[in-house]
């Protein structure tokens, strides 16, 4: 039985991450800061079919909380065999308007936040010979966007982290790689459409279609895609170090 580790699984991508992975029966620990974030999706995975399920909390910018998490996480189910590394912010401002803050904050959570609970199980699963550590990124991770100068700038250092790391994984029965979306459907472009409404006065529904059309295939990407994207990576031992682009232009596939 494989034991799975996701973050920020409470809703959005990480809900459909650890939907599917409990699909395929793996045991899984939903984590995010709050037990109440997390409890509801970790009884959905138990009735999709996971072997067994834990709902974690944990603050991923704090060490002592990502090594207490992973050690309840292990007495519970097992050793971490796939890590998914989902939790993350974006926050948009000019740049003149990026305080220190702004900064620090999206560097804490979107890149210090991988490292810590990469560092928690990746010994482990170098022991072991088998291991799955999966990074989501972004689009935003691969080229520059303007006023998300902080965002942009930590999904570059999540995709440099994933790089590295691989290269020390090959060999050793662990593969490490990242998924970089484009804008999905979930909370944060929901979010984003209705600041642009209130802003412009245009309706959600046509915000939502702006944004969808920043996406390189004019669409929104479908949590189930991104799911399935880790499907594939957890049963594929071949790709290591790769940043596997979703942007929308191949076809829909299958959406919790």
């Amino acid at each position: 039985m494989r034991v799975a580790f996701v973050t920020g699984g409470g809703r959005g991508l990480g809900r459909a991450i650890a939907l599917a992975l409990g699909r395929e029966g793996m045991a899984v620990a939903v984590a995010a800061r709050t037990l109440a974030a997390v409890e509801a999706t970790a009884a959905d995975v138990g009735i999709a079919g996971a072997a067994a399920t834990l709902a974690v909390a944990v603050d991923v910018t704090e060490r002592a909380s990502v090594e207490a998490a992973i050690a309840r996480t292990v007495a519970a189910l097992g050793p971490v065999d796939v890590l998914v590394n989902n939790a993350g912010i974006a926050e948009s401002a000019p740049f003149a308007r990026t305080t220190p803050e702004l900064w620090e904050r999206h560097l804490r959570v979107n890149v210090t936040g991988p490292f810590l609970t990469a560092r928690a199980v990746f010994g482990g699963m170098v022991e072991r010979g088998w291991g799955r550590i999966i990074n989501i990124a972004s689009l935003a991770g691969l080229h520059g966007s303007p006023y998300v100068t902080a965002y942009t700038t930590s999904k570059h250092a999540l995709v440099g982290f994933t790089r590295a790391l691989a290269t020390e994984a090959g060999g050793k029965g662990v593969t490490v790689n990242a998924i970089c979306p484009g804008y999905a459907a979930t909370d944060m472009v929901w979010n984003g459409a209705r600041n642009v409404s209130a802003r412009t006065g245009r309706s959600f529904e046509d915000a939502v279609a702006t944004i969808a059309r920043l996406n390189p295939g004019g669409r929104l990407i479908e949590p189930g895609e991104v799911a399935d994207e880790v499907l594939r990576l957890v049963g594929d031992d071949t790709i290591n170090g790769e940043a596997v682009v979703l942007d929308g232009s191949a076809p829909r596939r299958r959406t919790p």
